[in-house]
């Protein structure tokens, strides 16, 4: 199996895109007209993952996961089930 041209890549998931992309808009939009946000972190995020995915470099998917992702803690440990 081979890897799709940027071309066909492009006209496979044009259109999803372009959805996704409208539906964030509009989730941003209903924040903006919510007023004044106090200094959340979250927005700090979307606008950090935003510029990752503006940028013109490989492994976007991979920064944005990054991104929202928790810091990585040696201590932690795998949550027991409770039977």
């Amino acid at each position: 199996m081979r890897p799709l041209t940027a071309a066909e890549a492009l006209d496979r998931y044009f259109l999803e895109a372009r959805c996704r992309i409208l539906d964030l808009a509009a989730i941003l939009d209903r924040i903006d007209r919510g007023g004044n946000l106090p200094n959340d972190p979250r927005i700090h995020q979307l606008r950090q993952a935003l510029d990752a995915l503006r940028a013109d470099k490989p492994s976007r998917a991979e920064q944005v996961q990054m991104i929202f992702s928790l810091p990585y803690d040696a201590n932690w440990e795998i949550p027991r089930s409770r039977s």
